[in-house]
């Protein structure tokens, strides 16, 4: 049945009283379920255009008897009522709750007409064809009777075929009684569910009138007019004015983080450019060192330049077997480019000191003196 089926998905899950944005605690989470279409296709009835119930005497169904579980064709009746003005999860929550408290339920709920709601609650947000069109539209709701009374009396209950009564066990002081719901526990007829906490049409309220001006300038810019949101004229200037002024504010916000973003990725740059910097420093350091530094290659190419010319500029002692003077091979004659005259067959070299190089025939230095 599908109270069994949704019995079983049931876990207590609480919100945070002062959160306004209604997020849970962490606790018992829903598990995951098998893939399936549970959504009914068509809303909720209402009471006064069903059927009317068979011939049969009303005979209630105890506590035991219910939790056992109840034939198929006969579910327990369970009653649940309410404003339901601005329709929110609390409401659905109870609701699911109330379906949810006996294998086989038919959940009935009844909604308080504007008149009643608005003597002895106050005003409502919803109108009541509203309101009424809300609860048809809750997956857990069986029936709707619409303009509910405000105290149940045995006439409604045997009319309507109520088992029981599901609502939370906090005394509802109203109608100048202490408690609406007292005669019902003490018939033993009374079903208790628990809030949801941290959310009710209240609260709504006073997270709207607390905003209200974030809420008007809202709808302005939506296109409503001032006429239709009760707004005078230089209330209307003001939201106007305000807007820009945040607009303004917005833009220079804007501006701020963008430069901040720039500002960032350059200091970013810069670090990276100063590290680059500092590595190339080392590097050239390193590089110089390596070339002049005390023990550096340029030391040792000097070194080796200076062996090589000390090597080249002093003169070779000659090995004990090389040939003498007079061993040696005669010089060539040496011919002066301005004599034409071919020098005869050079003489054995002298012996004095200091004969080096090539010599001059006689005939050449008679006639040098002829000339």
């Amino acid at each position: 049945m599908e109270a069994q089926s949704s019995s079983g998905l049931l876990l207590p899950r609480k919100r945070r009283r002062d959160g306004s944005n209604g997020e849970t605690e962490e606790g018992e989470r829903l598990g995951k379920v098998p893939r399936c279409t549970v959504g009914l296709k068509h809303p909720a009835p209402f009471a006064d255009e069903l059927e009317p119930a068979d011939g049969k005497p009303y005979e209630r169904v105890s506590m035991e008897e219910a939790k056992r579980g109840t034939p198929s064709n006969r579910p327990v009746r369970v009653y649940a009522d309410g404003i339901f003005d601005v329709f929110h999860s609390g409401h659905a929550r109870a609701l699911m709750q109330a379906k949810c408290l006996f294998p086989n339920t038919h959940l009935i709920v009844g909604v308080c007409s504007d008149d009643l709601t608005h003597k002895y609650k106050g005003f409502t947000v919803m109108n009541e064809d509203e309101r009424y069109d809300a609860i048809r539209h809750c997956r857990y709701v069986d029936e709707v009777v619409r303009n509910a009374p405000w105290t149940l009396s045995p006439e409604f209950l045997a009319r309507h075929r109520i088992d029981f009564v599901a609502h939370d066990d906090i005394p509802y002081i109203s109608a100048g009684s202490d408690d609406v719901y007292k005669h019902i526990k003490e018939a033993g007829m009374f079903a208790p569910t628990q809030r949801t906490e941290g959310i009710s049409t209240s609260d709504i309220i006073t997270r709207i009138v607390r905003d209200y001006d974030v809420y008007v300038r809202r709808n302005l810019q939506r296109g409503y007019t001032a006429k239709e949101l009760n707004v005078s004229f230089i209330n209307e200037k003001k939201y106007h004015l305000q807007e820009r002024v945040d607009k303004v504010k917005r833009k220079v916000r804007d501006v701020e983080e963008k430069s901040k973003e720039f500002v960032q990725k350059v200091e970013e740059k810069s670090i990276d450019l100063i590290q680059k910097w500092e590595e190339k420093s080392r590097e050239f350091i390193g590089n110089f060192l390596q070339m002049f530094g005390p023990e550096g290659a340029l030391k040792h190419m000097l070194k080796e330049g200076k062996g090589r010319m000390l090597q080249a500029i002093s003169p070779r002692q000659s090995p004990n077997s090389s040939p003498t003077r007079e061993e040696r091979s005669p010089s060539p004659t040496f011919r002066l480019p301005f004599f034409t005259k071919t020098s005869p067959p050079p003489s054995p070299p002298s012996h004095h000191s200091g004969a080096r190089g090539y010599l001059i025939s006689d005939d050449d230095d008679d006639e040098e003196d002829e000339n």
